[in-house]
Order: structure tokens, then C-alpha cells, then sequence
């Protein structure tokens, strides 16, 4: 049986991503477990492998079939005449973190690769016709799905929080949930967390949108007129799932580590404390869609670019999670 051919999207050619990815890379065991391709820039590799002298050979192909086992991949995707600029961002990095997502995708939609994992882009400079989306959950949506399919996991070993409502600003997060939609999303989270992580019957918490999860009504009406029937509808339907919990006291008493997943209304709520908790080792897996994709789970971070500093822990982690849920998507 071949390697997985796991495809790696550059991201940001001037933040840490050519750092994460050669560092995860230079572990030569990684070739053990996959078939890495990189779509990104030969050049623009062996100029970040210098700056931080590192170990990596990359095997130069044109096209995916041509990927030889064994050996770490990367296609070009992008102009020759590109220019690096640590720290900074410019338009010529956003053009070339697209060329090389729409080549991948396209790849992945092929089945010339089996999964994918996105280093970080900057999610203004990328921004453009063909790219007007507020990030890769969305982007994949709508190549591979219809609106509302895709589901924001951020997981490690234990700790596993969904986001009900993804990339949307804090004032339209409580027009943005219906009793449906939460529904559609512990459905969603319930299936992912039993195909895609392989936990038997998962018990799964569902957070609460207001201050004190709205104290009966005090602070505010969504707990009782759409949280808790739609939890009551997804229990009634087979799925354990409690709430709602109020969502400051739940992870301030460790109640995370009672559940197998979380769901949080709106993205920071979800986001701050699993970033508190595991930032060094969190990965950001797109649930919902028929293909996997991963990625690490924090940006460009200019401020450590070109420094030798960044952690590659997080991508690491994001490239195991893409084989581990692709193993458990065909053995089941």
C-alpha cells in the first residue's frame, strides 16, 4: 500500500510557514508516515532554508503523480521573479499563498493527494476575485460543500471545540443562530467526532451565548428560546449533549475535561480558551466536507519571522491529525 500524499499549501511566503513546514520536514521519519508535497515555491524554499539554516532536501516535481516515496515533494506554484520579505505584508505573498491553495485544492478534488494541510495565510493580502472568502474553512465550503456544511474543530488529544457560528463579526453572532443551525452543528460535531476521531458515543457540552449563560432569561433570551431546544431535540435524537453551560465558570472548573467536544457559539469563545490551554500543540481541522484538511493553529506571525524561533509543534501536530483522520474515515 502507497503513502498517504499529504499536499502542504505554502501559506504566507514572509511569515513562519516555509519555517513550520521545513522544520516538521527535516524529521526524516515524517516520510515514513506520508508522502509530503509542498505546493509553493522552490525558491522560495531553499531561501528561508538558508536564512535559518536548516537540514531539508525538497525533491522538485511537476506535478503530484511525479511525488516519489520515501522523499519530501514540492511544486512550484508560483512566479520565479518572487520576491520574500520577512515580516512584511505585501500582495506578491498573498498572490502566491492563493496560486499554491487553488493548485492543492484542485489536486485534492482530483485525487492526486489524499489530504491537505494550510500553512497560515494573511487573510486581507490574499484577499481578491478569486478569493473573497474570510478564511480556508470557507474557501474548501464552497468548493467542496454548500454553505453551512463546513464545521471549525480546533483539537488536540483531549480537547476538542467546535464553533458554531466560524468567521463572523461578534455583532451578527446572535442573528447568525437559529435552533437549526445549532442543531445542524452538534450533528455535524457528534458525526465528526465519532468517523473522524473514532470516540464511541461522545458526550459533547454546549456553551452558552450570554453572561451566565443568560441566568433564566436576566441577560438575555437565546439560552431558553433557541440553545436549549435545540439541545433537547439533538438528546432526543440519540446525541448526548448537555448545556447550556456558562461558558467562563465551565473551562475556569476544568469542566472541558468531562466531555469529548465542545461547542462554542462564536469563535473566540471557543478560540481564547483552547489557545490558552493548547496553543503549542492545537490543530484547526475542517470538519463536515468529504475531504480532510488541517492546519496549524495560529497565523503568519510576522513579529518571529526569519528569527529561528517559531515552534513547528502545532504543524506537526496538524499533519498527524490529517493521517489519523483519514485512516479513520477509510477503515470505517
Amino acid at each position: 500500500m502507497s503513502n498517504i500524499k499529504i499536499g502542504i499549501t505554502q501559506g504566507d511566503i514572509n511569515g513562519i510557514s516555509y519555517e513550520v513546514i521545513l522544520k516538521t520536514l527535516e524529521d526524516n521519519r515524517i516520510c515514513e508516515l506520508c508522502t509530503p508535497i509542498v505546493y509553493g515555491s522552490p525558491k522560495v524554499a531553499a531561501y528561508h532554508r538558508k536564512m535559518l539554516n536548516l537540514n531539508v532536501n525538497l525533491n522538485i516535481i511537476n506535478k503530484a503523480e511525479e511525488a516519489q516515496e520515501k522523499k519530501s515533494n514540492i511544486i512550484n506554484c508560483c512566479n520565479d521573479e518572487i520576491k520574500v520579505e520577512v515580516g512584511q505584508s505585501t500582495p506578491q505573498a498573498g498572490e502566491a499563498a492563493f496560486k499554491a491553495l487553488e493548485k492543492a485544492t484542485r489536486d485534492l478534488k482530483e485525487g492526486k493527494i489524499d489530504v491537505l494541510v494550510t500553512a497560515p495565510i494573511n487573510k486581507n493580502n490574499i484577499q481578491s476575485e478569486s478569493f473573497s472568502f474570510p478564511g480556508h474553512t470557507e474557501y474548501l465550503e464552497n468548493i467542496f460543500g454548500e454553505k453551512g456544511d463546513a464545521l471549525m474543530i480546533l483539537a488536540n488529544e483531549s480537547l476538542r471545540i467546535a464553533v458554531a457560528t466560524g468567521h463572523v463579526p461578534i455583532n451578527k453572532v446572535s442573528e447568525s443562530l437559529t435552533k437549526e443551525n445549532i442543531l445542524n452543528k452538534i450533528k455535524q460535531f457528534n458525526k465528526s467526532l465519532v468517523e473522524d476521531f473514532g470516540i464511541f458515543k461522545p458526550r459533547i457540552a454546549v456553551l452558552g451565548l450570554n453572561p451566565h449563560a443568560g441566568d433564566k432569561g436576566v441577560i438575555g433570551k437565546e439560552e431558553e428560546e433557541i440553545i436549549a431546544p435545540a439541545i433537547k431535540q439533538a438528546l432526543d435524537e440519540g446525541i448526548f449533549c448537555f448545556g447550556p453551560h456558562p461558558a467562563d465558570g465551565f473551562f475556569g472548573a476544568n469542566g472541558h475535561s468531562h466531555y469529548d467536544g465542545i461547542l462554542a457559539m462564536y469563535h473566540d469563545q471557543g478560540l481564547i480558551p483552547f489557545k490558552t490551554i493548547a496553543m503549542d500543540n492545537g490543530v484547526n481541522f475542517t470538519a463536515g466536507l468529504p475531504v480532510v484538511r488541517t492546519s496549524p493553529d495560529h497565523g503568519t506571525a510576522y513579529d518571529l519571522a526569519g528569527q529561528n524561533m517559531a515552534s513547528e509543534n502545532s504543524f506537526r501536530q496538524a499533519l498527524y491529525m490529517a493521517i489519523d483522520v483519514y485512516k479513520n474515515r477509510q477503515n470505517k
